[in-house]
């Protein structure tokens, strides 16, 4: 069993590592402890009953003030062994739930590689998120 809860500094380093082990965008620990400090509502760590975190979603406000309030999924990861059992879809709707009724966003951005179909589909068919732009072209 997995379950879904908000993160702490306690989590941060594994929440790096899974990031180093499932994507190509890697940070460093200062992003990291940036997020958490900025807004400690919007990260979330799917942590299995050995206490191990195997999967997290790292979000923020957007500071732009011309454009209306919103969110932004800065990374998201599932530890491969624990895919396809719903957590991102769980971690993304916890990130844009305290989203809106924290902050009140009125709609979430990301950022999504092309060759990701997976995440796209994830995206696109079960999170209420508008996506900005595909990075990485023409992969």
């Amino acid at each position: 069993m997995v379950c879904i809860r908000q993160a702490t500094v306690e989590d941060l380093l594994a929440m790096q590592a899974c990031n180093l082990l499932c994507l190509p965008e890697n940070y460093q620990m200062k992003y990291y402890l940036y997020h958490i400090l900025s807004w400690p509502q919007l990260l979330f760590v799917a942590e299995d009953y050995g206490g191990q975190i195997v999967g997290y979603v790292l979000a923020k406000m957007e500071e732009d003030t011309s454009e209306p309030c919103h969110g932004h999924i800065t990374s998201l990861a599932v530890l491969r062994t624990h895919r396809k059992l719903g957590l991102a879809t769980k971690l993304m709707t916890a990130a844009q739930n305290a989203m809106e009724s924290v902050f009140g966003a009125e709609y979430v951005s990301l950022h999504v590689r092309r060759s990701n179909r997976a995440a796209f589909t994830l995206y696109t068919s079960t999170i209420t998120i508008i996506m900005e732009a595909a990075v990485a072209q023409g992969r």
